[in-house]
């Protein structure tokens, strides 16, 4: 499990498989203790965004391939925007805070 934290905004508590695959995206390998600087954000939420617009385009082009079957689209799945927006959103106000974004501390 992982908590999130920064002076900008309130703790983030996030399961460890989500926790790691956020990190991943942004370049990070998972890890008990870890930092995210503020030089380092805006690379961070760009590779976030980057990576759920694929995701979306993805999750369209499964649900048009495939219109016959419910459950293969997963259109009541849970996606990586909605995994991803309250980290994004940290960072976000951490940016414009000039705040870094620890964990594990």
């Amino acid at each position: 499990m992982y908590r999130f934290k920064s002076r900008a905004d309130g703790d983030l508590i996030m399961m460890a498989p989500v926790g790691d695959q956020l990190l991943r995206t942004i370049g990070r390998e998972p890890a008990a203790k870890g930092i995210i600087e503020v030089a380092a954000l805006p690379q961070a939420i760009a590779a976030l965004e980057e990576a759920i617009a694929a995701a979306e385009l993805a999750r369209v082009d499964a649900r048009k391939a495939d219109d016959d079957d419910d459950e293969a689209g997963g259109a009541n799945a849970i996606g990586l925007q909605q995994r991803a927006w309250p980290l994004l959103e940290m960072m976000r106000r951490s940016l414009a805070e000039r705040a870094d974004i620890v964990w594990g501390v």
